[in-house]
Parts: C-alpha cells; sequence; structure tokens
C-alpha cells in the first residue's frame, strides 16, 4: 500500500496549546463543526461537515497538501493530494479548542 508522498510538506509538528475556532469563520462571524489544522503552516480551518469547508479551500488556494485533525482524541492527517487518511507520530500536542458553534 503506498504511502503519503507529501510528507516533506509536515513543518508543523508540535500543536499549539489551544486555539480559538477557524480563523476564517471567527473573522465572518460564520460557525464551524470540526477544527483541522495546517501541518505546513498552522493555518486552522473547518471541516468539510462545515459551512465554509475552509480547511480544504485553504489547501486548494495555499497547495498545502496535509491537514490534521485537532478534535479531542483524534490524531488522523489527510492528504488531500495523495487522498490519504494517515498518523504522523512526529506531530505531538492536543490543542484546548472551544465548543463547536453547531454542536458537533
Amino acid at each position: 500500500m503506498p504511502g503519503c508522498t507529501h510528507l516533506d510538506h509536515v513543518h508543523v509538528t508540535e500543536l499549539p496549546d489551544a486555539v480559538e475556532g477557524c480563523e476564517d469563520c471567527l473573522q465572518t462571524g460564520d460557525p464551524w463543526l470540526h477544527l483541522r489544522i495546517c501541518l505546513e503552516c498552522g493555518h486552522v480551518g473547518c471541516c468539510d461537515d462545515s459551512p465554509n469547508r475552509h480547511a480544504s479551500a485553504h489547501s486548494h488556494s495555499s497547495g498545502h497538501p496535509i491537514i490534521r485533525s485537532i478534535e479531542p482524541r483524534e490524531d488522523w492527517s489527510w492528504c488531500f493530494l495523495d487522498e490519504l487518511m494517515m498518523r504522523i507520530p512526529e506531530v505531538r500536542g492536543e490543542p484546548r479548542i472551544p465548543p463547536s458553534p453547531l454542536g458537533g
């Protein structure tokens, strides 16, 4: 089974202690469901079940391929280019996050 070919884009290996929410939704006042962090630049966006899908939008506009869930007790990452879910053990931390405005 082939692995992710974009691991050289992982520059964020220490997750922040806390985040305030989806960076883009906070600017526009929109709600989000689940939070994801870009492992290339640290941008925090909302998942594809959120109305605005900011994590995917960030990946597509920036070319940054890998996100990681920062939901409690989740440690999976996703490569948009390889369409592959994986765990990256070098990425550590579990940020404190606010409750989802959508209640998820």
